[in-house]
């Protein structure tokens, strides 16, 4: 069998661009696919999935989780020739990484990596590779471009030990946020508090994220959203029966934290009255009071998407009477999370998931800042079941 040497990133948010960036730039054929229809710089990218993996040797997966990957390869499975193999660098279950790989059996390899954005760029992640030898060897130099390769036993293993390793991440995050508030509190400066902590266990994460912890806080590229890592803690805690403090903190930080540090570790600054409208909307759907809608909104803002199979566009007005102004029966059990805002001066984006009951819904938001405050102008939305 020969080594791969056409491959195919599905999936480019930050860390798929990025793995897609290097492998380009280390001399790989590679074309890119992604839902949104970005561009990835340098990298070819293609409409279809299909036409992506048509000529592909390699298919490398960089997907937020586990039901975009089971469904992303149901798309494609046609289009995959016999002696493709798929590598799966996504962070996902580990019932999911076993589902997967029996589905596609030895031509798949659940590679989970350590690391973000940065050590894609410089070719040093670690990855946690789960294949047998012959399979391993044939796709280990384009792994190798990327980073280490540690060979774990089987699928579910890779994903359960990349959970774990999240799981230490969300700790040191977390600790990170209460040493800054009790310092806030005590009156220090805050860049005598990095200082001294950049001495300690906690030296390394302070280092990294240091632009986003000074005060008032610098600029810089996203490596991870807080969402992906609460995201991680919620399947770590479902894969081991065990509730988590770091996921129950992570999801306070999105729900209701002002100015929560474990947000400025992973996510660069973003102005809290950008958020204050997506705050509002979440209360909204929480509480089932319509109200909140009109605060979010502005009163021209559509809110559109496919219902029933049919494409529908609601004034506000209709949007908010589908709301008794009571909140849903099985409340309890819903949640929801801000998986990104990006700023551009006047306007901005942010992209929620909403999971309620057996559906997940992907909301995109159009924002504009109108005087000093912000409000939503339009959502689009996506509902899974």
């Amino acid at each position: 069998m020969t080594t791969p040497h056409s491959i195919a990133v599905l999936g480019l948010g930050r860390m798929g661009q990025a793995i897609a960036t290097r492998l380009t730039a280390q001399g790989w054929d590679v074309v890119g696919w992604t839902r949104s229809g970005r561009t990835a710089g340098a990298v070819e990218t293609m409409g279809d999935p299909n036409d992506a993996v048509a000529k592909a040797d390699l298919v490398l997966l960089a997907l937020f989780d586990g039901a975009a990957c089971l469904k992303l390869l149901d798309d494609v499975r046609d289009a995959l020739r016999a002696d493709t193999i798929v590598v799966n660098t996504s962070t996902v279950a580990p019932a999911e990484a076993s589902r997967l790989a029996r589905r596609l059996g030895p031509s798949y390899i659940h590679a989970p990596v350590l690391g973000s954005v940065p050590a894609a760029t410089a070719g040093t992640l670690q990855i946690l590779a789960s294949a047998d030898p012959t399979t391993l060897d044939r796709v280990r130099p384009a792994l190798e471009t990327l980073g280490t390769v540690r060979r774990v036993k089987d699928a579910p293993t890779a994903a359960a030990l990349k959970l774990i390793a999240n799981h230490s991440l969300a700790g040191a995050v977390l600790a990170l946020r209460d040493a800054l508030r009790q310092a806030d509190a005590l009156g220090l400066p805050r860049a005598q508090v990095l200082d001294v902590l950049e001495l300690g266990q906690l030296g390394g994460l302070v280092a990294r994220k240091r632009p986003f912890l000074t005060d008032p806080p610098g600029a810089g590229p996203a490596a991870f959203t807080v969402g992906a890592l609460a995201k991680d803690m919620a399947l770590l805690a479902a894969a081991s029966n065990a509730p988590l403090r770091s996921a129950a903190g992570l999801a306070d930080t999105r729900a209701a934290a002002e100015d929560d540090i474990a947000v400025a570790a992973t996510d660069p600054a973003v102005d809290d009255a950008v958020l204050a409208p997506l705050r509002a909307y979440i209360r909204g759907h929480a509480t089932g009071d319509p109200t909140h809608f009109r605060d979010a909104f502005l009163p021209t803002a559509h809110i559109e998407g496919i219902r029933d199979g049919a494409f529908v566009s609601w004034s506000l007005d209709k949007y908010c009477a589908l709301f008794s102004g009571r909140p849903a029966p099985d409340e309890p059990t819903r949640s929801r999370r801000i998986d990104a805002v990006d700023v551009h001066g006047t306007v901005a984006t942010a992209t929620m998931t909403l999971l309620h009951g057996a559906d997940t819904f992907t909301d995109i938001f159009l924002l504009v800042r109108v005087g000093d405050s912000w409000r939503i102008a339009n959502k689009a939305y996506h509902r899974r079941s």
